[in-house]
């Protein structure tokens, strides 16, 4: 198996005991997915907070908007890509072969 850093990619030999791996997860997801919800609960939250508060709080409700952005992951669409990456996790592998990549689900 072999690192290419500048991409971040793993090559591995067909048949070799790292080819078997579980595929690691993507950028966004998380080990779990009741751990995703909860982060998307904790991000969703603090940026509606932001706003809802805006009347009440001023100013000082917007200090909730970076918390939010913070637990998604950067934006609502980085914690939905996240979302599909943790539900997909291990249940998809995708096997490149000269120059042409395939997606098959994964054998339990």
């Amino acid at each position: 198996m072999t690192h290419d850093t500048t991409t971040m990619t793993r090559t591995t030999t067909p048949g070799s005991a790292d080819a078997r791996e579980a595929p690691t997860p993507g950028g966004f997801a998380s080990v779990t997915v009741p751990r995703h919800l909860a982060r998307g609960a904790v991000g969703f939250g603090a940026l509606a907070g932001s706003l809802a508060l805006l009347p009440v709080i001023g100013l000082v409700s917007l200090l909730l908007a970076p918390v939010g952005l913070i637990a998604l992951r950067g934006c609502p669409m980085c914690w939905a890509i996240g979302l599909a990456e943790t539900v997909s996790a291990g249940r998809l592998r995708r096997s490149c072969t000269e120059g042409r990549c395939d997606l098959t689900r994964a054998r339990s």
